[in-house]
This record gives structure tokens, C-alpha cells and sequence, in this order.
């Protein structure tokens, strides 16, 4: 019997399986969008002939592609080419020059948003903008930038664009700041509900559908340049089903995916859980769709009772006393479906509570092999890990921590912080655990700080936050990224590992992940992904290989000034790679020219309009 011929080979390469029985392999062979051989390029190049697609890899290391455990990425893909993004910038001084060119090119009646995706700590200045200096850079165009979930930003042209004023009421959890005479100041806090967060951003104009397409196809190229080829989608506030869906279904329909989406669908209405679910578990089954897009049942706001916010600059927010009979209710319509399910869950006194309901639930219809996890788990005991393993059931970690790591420490303490959450301890247990971001908004898309927080403990802004003991190793982190998180999408063996029958999903790497320095493992991206056997995305001495990508729409989106997660040259050394972002040598300033790294922790007060920003009149974003 002839061997199948491939469509494409790779050869030349150091090639991560994460196959125990073939660890290490030289080539691939890819047939019909799936790995047909892996081994030597001896092997391997048996199965080519005249048509076949043959690339040298240039000895690069390869990797299965990188799958998220928990990414936003249908509502992110949606609103991708509106946003102007922080993430990864160094400097709040190259933060706000950004700003400043984003709002002179923004046409009126648009915003300019900077939704999420950064913490302040990792600039070098450890603090956000003041509200003058925003309103400095954009007199009349409305601008919203949010900080995790615990705190947005408005200029005076948004609060008029959002109806807020003296007489607008708080929302519960919510504040709105006002100054001495009544007025909103621009401040909004989530005390700890980010709704008034949510509101807020709702209130802005939106893509038209076709716009939303084009946004779309962007966020997918800016993944697969990350080595992202999958994600599993856990809904979101004011994202409706199927209304929300239809762009996603119709690039689906169209053959243009270039990321595996298993999607999650999210209440939206306190008090209408019951309805939604019902509703939802008629008209879909689990599972139902193809290897790119496909249902992976509920959550991750199953009931509105149960949602503990996780802004630790706040006090741990206490569940309702309705959470159980709430959350009851639901469970035993998915486990009666035999749905998937997925909680969102920050803190243990949640987790117990949730499984007090789960284990009572399980008695009269037990979750023989229902995929069910919890959401974070930060603070989560043994206790409870023992009780999560039991039932079967798993956890999805992401990396909140690096972006809040410093205001947990301050609230509980830096030996509270050592077990948030405790990973390896998970693994020990016998817990089912995958890695992911939370992305786009509470923390950044960027699967590489994720990694680079599993295996070193630290946050963006430097602080390590675990002993060795809590943390895992390099190839470890990879299989959480890949293979570990197939068991949350229900996909064991079919993805998450280069070895012959799985999906030809992978990524050639920019530098060697098991070898370069920790510190380089935030900077690195992929050279070339490949999804399904084809090739979504290229860059150096592969950007031929590269599918064309139209512009971003509209002309004015930041994406076609800045692209997306900002990664300095890997060929620079550590202080030009801040100097590439933050350097104000080519402006006025008199302050911080040739100043690279001066404004650290403690050097300024961020409340303190003349202070260091203030009265010395930097403004090298204006200049």
C-alpha cells in the first residue's frame, strides 16, 4: 500500500512533540491537515513528492501550537481594530506619545479606548496617567482607558459622550468620583462590581458588521503571531448569543479561521440564568460543530449570584445568600444535558460554596465524565483541591497575578500571595490544570508572559511572587499551554501534540524557549504557524509564506499605526529595548531626555499633580 504524500514538509527544525513516545523529531510530514509523519528528515521526506510544500526551518525550535485556556477572543475580535493597546509597553511616557497620535488621527464621534490588556506596574514609572494629563493630550476626543477591572479612566470629552454627570447615580458596587463641587472628576471604581466598568465602555460607538470581519481577521494574525492556534472562548458581559456570534460563524462558513475556537456561553441577565440555559441546552449539544469551531457548553458566568470580582485593591467580596439555590438550579439543567461547564471563581470561600452545590447535584445525577472546572482559583486550599479532584473536575489558571501580584501583597501579605494560585500543588493532586490569560481586558493576550509567569513567579513589574518550590518547569508550562488545556475543550489526542494523526497545529519560534534566559521568554513571538496544515502567518525569513493581510478598517484604527502586543527587537540589548520605547532624546524635554529607567517605585506620587509630572512640565508625549 503506497504511503500518503504530504502537502507540506518541515524539515531542519528542533521540534518539541510533547509525545512521551517521540519527544524530539527533526521533520514533519502534513497531509489533509494533519501530522501524517515526525521523526528525521530521512523519515519524513519519504512522503514528499512534486507537490509537496518543503520549508527549512533553519534548525529553529518548533512547538505544538499554543492553545488558551480562557481568552475572550470572540468579543476581543470584534472590537481588535478600535482598541489602541499598552500591552507590553514599557514607559507610560511612550504610553501617552501613543495616545496623543491615536487621538489626532481619531475621527469625532470615535473614541479612543485603551481597553485593558496592561497594568501600571509595568511601566517604569509605576503609575497610571493623571486625569489632566489626559485631558491635556485629548481636549474634545473622548477617551476610555481601563485598568484591569478595578478602575477606568475618562476624559472630560467621554464623560460628556456617556451622559455622566453631577446628578448620575452610583450603580451598586460601583463609584463614580466626584470633586468638591459635585461634578465627576473622570474616575470610575469598581468597588469590587466592573459593571459600571462595562457600562461605561457599552456607551461607545461600535464597528459596522463588515468592519467587525476585517477586525476579526486581524486579532486571528495577531494570535498566530504569538504561536496561539486555539483558544477556548468563555463568553463574556454584553455578549449576546447568536446575535454577538454571527461574524465568527460567517468566517467559520467561509473557511477563514486561522484559530480553533471552543466557545463557552455566558448568562447575561441576573434572575434569567435559568431561562438562558434552557434555552441554550435545546438548541445546541456539546461538541457540536468541526475541529475549528465548535459548542464547549456553559459559563463562565453560570449564575450572577456567584460572581466574586477579583480586584484585590478591594476587600473580598461576601456571595449572595440566594448563590446556592441560584447556582443549583442551573447546574442541574447542564448535568442533566451532560453539558460541559466552567465557573468563574477567584476565592476559596466561593469554591466551597460552589461545591457544596456541585457535590449535592453529583448525588442525584452524578458528572461521570462531564468536563467541569472552576475559573482562577487563586486563593484555593488543599482541602478543596481534594474535593475538585474527586468530583472529576479541573482548574483554569491564568496569570492574573502578574498583573496584580503587587496589590494582592499589599491587601494579604507576600506569603499569602505564594500559593495564588498553587499550581503545582494542583498537579500533585490530581487535578485536571490548564494555563490561559483571561484576556483581553482584566490581563493581556500574550501567551509568552503567561509562560514566563508559570516558570518564574514574577509579575510585569519585577516582583516575584513564588518560592522555587511552587513553580514548574519550562516544558511543563508548554504542555499546560498545549496538551493539558485539550481536557477543558474536550479534545484529548486530537490536538496539543506533533505526533502523526493530530491536527497539524504548530509554531517555529523567533528564539529557543528552552534555552534563551528567562527574561527573553516575555520578548519571543512565532516565525511561522501553521494551522490545519496551513500556513497562517510568517515572518522573517518566512514573511513570504505569509497569507496577504488586507488593512485594518477603518484607516484610522490603531492596529495599522501600532500593531498590536508591543515586543522590542530580540537582538537588542535589555537597557536599548526600554530605550526603544520610552527614550525621550529625540524631544524637548528636559526632563527625562536621555533619563532611560529614572521614574521608578517611590519616585513619584501618582495623586500629586505637581509633582514630578506636574510641576517640572514633562510632557515629552507632547512635544
Amino acid at each position: 500500500m503506497n504511503s500518503p504524500k504530504a502537502q507540506l514538509i518541515l524539515r531542519n527544525g528542533q521540534f518539541t512533540t510533547l509525545d512521551r513516545q517521540n519527544p524530539q523529531a527533526a521533520a514533519v510530514a502534513i497531509s489533509d491537515g494533519r501530522f501524517i509523519a515526525v521523526g528525521d528528515d530521512g523519515e519524513v521526506m519519504r512522503f514528499a513528492d512534486s507537490n509537496t510544500q518543503v520549508v527549512d526551518l533553519n534548525h529553529r525550535r518548533v512547538i505544538p501550537g499554543l492553545t488558551d485556556s480562557h481568552l475572550h477572543f470572540i468579543r476581543g475580535g470584534l472590537n481588535y481594530n478600535m482598541e489602541l493597546r499598552w500591552d507590553g509597553i514599557p514607559s507610560l511616557v511612550d504610553a501617552m506619545r501613543r495616545l496623543k497620535e491615536q487621538v489626532a488621527r481619531t475621527p469625532a464621534p470615535q473614541w479612543v479606548r485603551i481597553v485593558g490588556g496592561f497594568t501600571e506596574m509595568q511601566f517604569a514609572e509605576k503609575r497610571l496617567p493623571t486625569l489632566n494629563e489626559i485631558n491635556a493630550v485629548a481636549p474634545d476626543t473622548p477617551v476610555f482607558i481601563l485598568h484591569l477591572y478595578d478602575r477606568a479612566l475618562l476624559n472630560r470629552a467621554a464623560l460628556r459622550a456617556c451622559g455622566y454627570d453631577r446628578n448620575t447615580p452610583n450603580p451598586p458596587g460601583g463609584l463614580i468620583a466626584k470633586d468638591a463641587n459635585g461634578e465627576p472628576t473622570g474616575l470610575l471604581l469598581a468597588e469590587p462590581n466592573a459593571l459600571i466598568l462595562y457600562a461605561a465602555l457599552a456607551r461607545g460607538p461600535k464597528l459596522p458588521y463588515e468592519y467587525q470581519l476585517n477586525s476579526t481577521r486581524h486579532f486571528m494574525r495577531e494570535m498566530n503571531r504569538l504561536g496561539i492556534t486555539g483558544v477556548i472562548d468563555a463568553g463574556g458581559g454584553f455578549q449576546k448569543y447568536p446575535d454577538d456570534y454571527k461574524v465568527i460563524e460567517d468566517l467559520h462558513k467561509a473557511g477563514e479561521l486561522t484559530v480553533r475556537i471552543a466557545y463557552n456561553l455566558f448568562t447575561q441577565k441576573a434572575g434569567e440564568e435559568v431561562s438562558d440555559f434552557s434555552k441554550w441546552t435545546k438548541m445546541l449539544k456539546p461538541g457540536e460543530g468541526d475541529g475549528y469551531y465548535r459548542h464547549n457548553g456553559a459559563g463562565e458566568m453560570l449564575v450572577f449570584s456567584a460572581a466574586d470580582f477579583e480586584d484585590f485593591r478591594m476587600p473580598r467580596p461576601d456571595m449572595a445568600p440566594n448563590m446556592e439555590n441560584d447556582l443549583e438550579a442551573v447546574v442541574r439543567i447542564l448535568a442533566s444535558n451532560h453539558s460541559p461547564f466552567r465557573l468563574h471563581a477567584t476565592y476559596n470561600e466561593t469554591i466551597s460554596r460552589a461545591l457544596d452545590v456541585f457535590e449535592k447535584v453529583n448525588r442525584d445525577i452524578p458528572f461521570d465524565g462531564i468536563h467541569w472546572f472552576f475559573d482562577h482559583a487563586e486563593t484555593v486550599t488543599d482541602v478543596n483541591l481534594e474535593r475538585i479532584a474527586k468530583l472529576g473536575g479541573g482548574i483554569a489558571i491564568q496569570h492574573r497575578m502578574a498583573y496584580q501580584g503587587e496589590y494582592f501583597v499589599q491587601r494579604y501579605g507576600s506569603k499569602a500571595a505564594e500559593r495564588t494560585p498553587p499550581y503545582k500543588r494542583m498537579l500533585e493532586m490530581g487535578v485536571n490544570v490548564g494555563a490561559g490569560t483571561d484576556a483581553t481586558r482584566v490581563a493581556s493576550y500574550d501567551p509568552w508572559n503567561a509562560l514566563y509567569w508559570l516558570t518564574t513567579g514574577k509579575t510585569l513589574g519585577g516582583l516575584s511572587l513564588y518560592p522555587a518550590e511552587n513553580l514548574v518547569d519550562r516544558e511543563t508550562a508548554l504542555r499546560l499551554y498545549t496538551q493539558a488545556n485539550t481536557w477543558f475543550s474536550n479534545e484529548e489526542g486530537v490536538k496539543g501534540q506533533i505526533k502523526p494523526g493530530q491536527y497539524a497545529d504548530l509554531a517555529v519560534l523567533s528564539a529557543d524557549y528552552f534555552k534563551i534566559p528567562e527574561d527573553e521568554i516575555r520578548n519571543l513571538v512565532s516565525v511561522l504557524t501553521v494551522v490545519g496544515g496551513r500556513i497562517a502567518h510568517g515572518d522573517d525569513e518566512f514573511n513570504k509564506l505569509a497569507p496577504p493581510l488586507v488593512p485594518a478598517m477603518p484607516d484610522w484604527s490603531p492596529v495599522n499605526h501600532f500593531g498590536g502586543y508591543f515586543k522590542p527587537a530580540a537582538n537588542a540589548p535589555a537597557m536599548h529595548r526600554l530605550a526603544q520605547a520610552a527614550c525621550g532624546c529625540g524631544t524637548g524635554c528636559s526632563v527625562h531626555g536621555h533619563a532611560h529607567g529614572r521614574a521608578y517605585q517611590g519616585a513619584v506620587d501618582d495623586g500629586n499633580q505637581r509633582g514630578f509630572w506636574g510641576v517640572l512640565g514633562c510632557s515629552c508625549w507632547a512635544v
